[in-house]
């Protein structure tokens, strides 16, 4: 059995709230706090959607993703590295960080390089590209 992908907010706000066939491949991940405290406020603020419609969204993502990843101090610190030798935005350095400390090898993110390895231990997937993309 293949370690779980790390999902990054997009795939969530996908399989969640704007539902797409091909998020099925997303799956059953693995997320942190961050990821869910950013997808409350895109739902929130980009999205529009009801609070009622967010905490069953969340508790939905809860069951998928049981355990999110704390971020810890080890976390930022982490990100702060990659963030200065990746050029990455340091929120997004944060979910990089993150999914090698939760046991993660992929990443599954629309918004980040699909088949970038990051730090040599993290692959970056786009589960909504076309395969050999």
């Amino acid at each position: 059995m293949s370690d779980p992908a790390f999902l990054d907010t997009n795939v969530l706000v996908y399989m969640a709230l704007q539902p797409d066939s091909r998020s099925e491949t997303a799956r059953r991940g693995t997320v942190s706090v961050q990821v869910l405290n950013e997808f409350v406020n895109v739902a929130h603020r980009k999205l529009r959607q009801p609070w009622p419609e967010i905490m069953k969204a969340v508790g939905a993502i809860r069951e998928l993703c049981p355990s999110p990843a704390p971020i810890t101090l080890a976390t930022h610190d982490a990100a702060l590295g990659i963030a200065s030798r990746t050029g990455y935005q340091f929120y997004d350095a944060l979910i990089i960080a993150s999914a090698p400390e939760s046991g993660c090898t992929t990443l599954f993110s629309e918004d980040l390089q699909d088949g970038q390895v990051v730090e040599g231990r993290l692959t970056i997937r786009n589960p909504f590209g076309t395969p050999g993309q």
